[in-house]
């Protein structure tokens, strides 16, 4: 498979992304040598910055939209000086410092949260006018940033003592896609998405050379995503198949790298040291997963509003919903929109065990608490225009799309993340008071098939400010479990800071509702967050 391909079959697999067809044309690239003109292809003005690496006609989908740095209550922004570097993966270091790839350029950057600055270090060894998805980076103990590169099959280390580049090869067959990347101990874990298997680096630094396991997966012909241990160092990850679904992969790494290294053979038998649990029907692409302090593992689903969350005791998935995107990031300008779509891409769990997620196509990062089930969606200020359906050939949506939030890291209370069509990285801050809180009558409803339920929910200001528009947030996860406004209750409302709104919905199931624990999210939505808590409804 040509690297090109490759990179196309991650963007439909992975991120969904809504112009798939300018995909195509944008990873194609820039090339120098190439007379555009005398091909009738579209204009490529010379600017020497990133920003020609794209033809004129797409510098405003991949470079920005134009706007400068925006901020709320919430979310502070950064422009990046260098023109359309398409920042990607990013991480933290242990002084707070944040540390993010350059797809557009093959750099590292860092920025400085204490003095506002950038720096950009120039890799000497990066061919001109290339252009890679560097989707996994993490930061190690002796100040080196590891990330992935996927068109030329990598894995790279930049040193911040000496400010140097050293590029790994990565086991390839041909067919691999380097991409997410932890550092455990002296291990670097990397799963191979379209190379369908894990691969454990060890880099113990008294060796002179870098040693491979590869762990081939248990579906053949499937992709390998994202990972995450568990307190006993077991390896979870998903195998899956485009649109058809797959399996929750358990692998028992040290009793295989034990048995492997006391037999002398390279591989063993896969199916001695896997657990395998099929995936929902309703997951159809998993992406990211990680560990709550409970022991539930989390996973998030690319192709819907949806994550779940899956119990290794019971074996049970439960799956959990977001609020639905606001109308400015996807515009319906044409009506092509029928029912939008957050988009849940990759999740990790924080220091207080709350769960962090990026919402793509919602422009939002979502903080989850498991113990009290609520749901806080920070909405990111800055949009593209080109990524959602703003234009209808007569007038164009103010502020509308999505700046494609593809990465995300937490540092303390701050979560930091890259905006990879607008040239921004940008911080939510955690920290900062909500301006409401929801109430419930009660948390867990029992419901029979054929049966409705009256239920009550209040939403209460939590400081003195100017009445606001607040929109209501009913979420479900089935056709046939449904919740509808009722008691002259309004979609939409003025939220005075004197008087809490209480919200009266019926929750009804339908006769051919399955038995089961299900989850319906109920809250309040305002320009720059949503607020809501999840009513867990049991049906018997």
């Amino acid at each position: 498979m040509k690297k090109q391909t490759k990179g196309i079959l991650a963007f439909v697999f992975l991120g969904g992304i809504m112009l798939t067809s300018g995909v195509l044309v944008a990873l194609t690239g820039y090339d120098p040598e190439v007379d555009y003109a005398a091909m009738d292809d579209p204009e490529v003005t010379i600017t020497g910055t990133p920003a020609d690496n794209y033809p004129d006609a797409q510098r405003t989908q991949f470079c920005s939209s134009g706007s400068d740095a925006k901020s709320t209550e919430y979310v502070q922004e950064y422009v990046i000086p260098t023109k359309c570097t398409n920042p990607l993966s990013i991480v933290s270091d242990y002084d707070g410092n944040v540390w993010f790839t350059e797809t557009n350029t093959g750099n590292i950057a860092k920025f400085n949260p204490m003095t506002e600055t950038f720096v950009e270090f120039d890799n000497p060894t990066w061919p001109d006018g290339a252009r890679s998805m560097m989707w996994g980076i993490d930061y190690a103990p002796d100040g080196s940033v590891w990330f992935t590169d996927e068109t030329y099959d990598s894995v790279w280390k930049f040193s911040s003592i000496n400010e140097q580049y050293e590029r790994l090869s990565y086991p390839s067959d041909g067919n691999s896609l380097p991409q997410k990347l932890r550092i455990d101990g002296s291990q670097i874990i990397i799963n191979d998405f379209t190379g369908n298997k894990l691969t454990i680096l060890d880099v113990n630094p008294s060796d002179t050379e870098v040693n491979y396991l590869s762990i081939p997966s248990p579906v053949d012909e499937s992709v390998t995503a994202d990972f995450a241990l568990d307190e006993d160092d077991n390896l979870w990850y998903t195998n899956w198949l485009f649109q058809q679904g797959g399996i929750l992969v358990k692998f028992n790494q040290n009793d295989y790298l034990n048995d492997v290294t006391s037999s002398g053979e390279p591989f063993l038998p896969l199916i001695d040291y896997v657990d395998g649990y099929p995936l929902p029907v309703q997951l159809l692409t998993p992406n990211g997963v990680a560990f709550s302090n409970d022991g539930l593992l989390w996973i998030a689903d690319t192709t819907s509003s949806s994550f779940f969350s899956f119990d290794p005791s019971s074996e049970q998935f439960i799956q959990y919903v977001t609020a639905d995107p606001m109308f400015e990031t996807y515009g319906n300008q044409t009506g092509v929109v029928k029912s939008p779509i957050s988009r849940p891409y990759w999740i990790e769990t924080d220091n207080q065990g709350q769960l962090v997620f990026n919402e793509q196509t919602a422009n939002n990062i979502s903080v989850m608490n498991p113990k009290t089930q609520s749901l806080i969606e920070y909405h990111v200020p800055s949009k593209n225009p080109n990524w959602g359906d703003c234009d209808n050939g007569v007038s164009v949506l103010d502020n509308c799309g999505v700046a494609q939030i593809f990465d995300f890291t937490i540092s303390g209370e701050k979560i930091w993340f890259t905006e990879w069509v607008e040239n921004k990285i940008g911080v939510v801050d955690t920290s900062v008071p909500l301006p409401l809180e929801i109430e419930f009558e009660f948390d867990v409803l029992n419901l029979s098939s054929g049966d409705s339920f009256a239920f009550d929910f209040m939403i209460s200001p939590q400081f003195e400010n100017e009445p606001s528009e607040i929109s209501s947030v009913i979420s479900t996860t089935h056709d046939f479990l449904t919740v509808n406004l009722i008691n002259d209750s309004a979609e939409t409302f003025q939220l005075d800071s004197d008087d809490p709104v209480t919200v009266h919905v019926e929750i009804s199931a339908s006769d051919n509702a399955i038995p089961g624990i299900y989850k319906i999210l109920l809250g309040a939505q305002s320009p720059d967050v949503t607020i809501s808590k999840y009513l867990t409804v049991i049906i018997e």
